[in-house]
């Protein structure tokens, strides 16, 4: 998950204020509530400036800009499915009618997850960017020579004479 101390030291205070926020709300009504409640946004708050902080550190990102709409059309896709999963409670009376309404919304929602969103995301990923630049002398290229001819054994003593 963290690939740095600072960012899992973030991220567990990040964790922490969720559930210390959490709480809060769930006992709202007293006053411990709203302490905790208060506690829990500020440990937030710590943890969103800490990670704006180290943002810097982090380096590259390793995708390209993708196609918007395929992003929107996954996302919907799957949103869809829960609206079918949902409403199917309001059409169906039966239980037999809920269940199928239930599999066709969670079908949805799986399509969307696993095939439509991932194929947007797939297209600029970055194992596909374009012209990276290697080490002078090495190939790229699994199977080919790995060392250019010139940089070989003979040609490094040919140079030494």
């Amino acid at each position: 998950m963290a690939a740095s101390k600072s960012q899992g030291t973030y991220f567990a205070w990040f964790l922490a204020g969720s559930v210390l926020l959490c709480g809060g709300l769930a006992w709202f009504a007293g006053a411990p509530g709203k302490i905790i409640l208060l506690v829990g946004a500020g440990v937030l708050i710590v943890s969103a400036i800490g990670f704006v902080k180290i943002k810097h550190l982090e380096g590259e990102t390793p995708l390209l800009p993708g196609p918007e709409v395929m992003k929107w059309v996954g996302a919907a896709v799957a949103l869809l499915g829960w609206v079918v999963t949902i409403g199917g409670l309001r059409v169906a009376t039966g239980s037999g009618g809920r269940i199928v309404f239930a599999l066709i919304g969670i079908g949805l929602s799986l399509f969307g997850m696993l095939y439509v969103l991932p194929a947007a995301f797939n297209k600029t990923a970055f194992w596909k960017k374009p012209g990276r630049t290697y080490a002078q002398g090495v190939s790229p290229v699994a199977g080919s020579a790995t060392v250019e001819t010139g940089f070989g054994a003979a040609g490094a003593m040919g140079q030494m004479r």
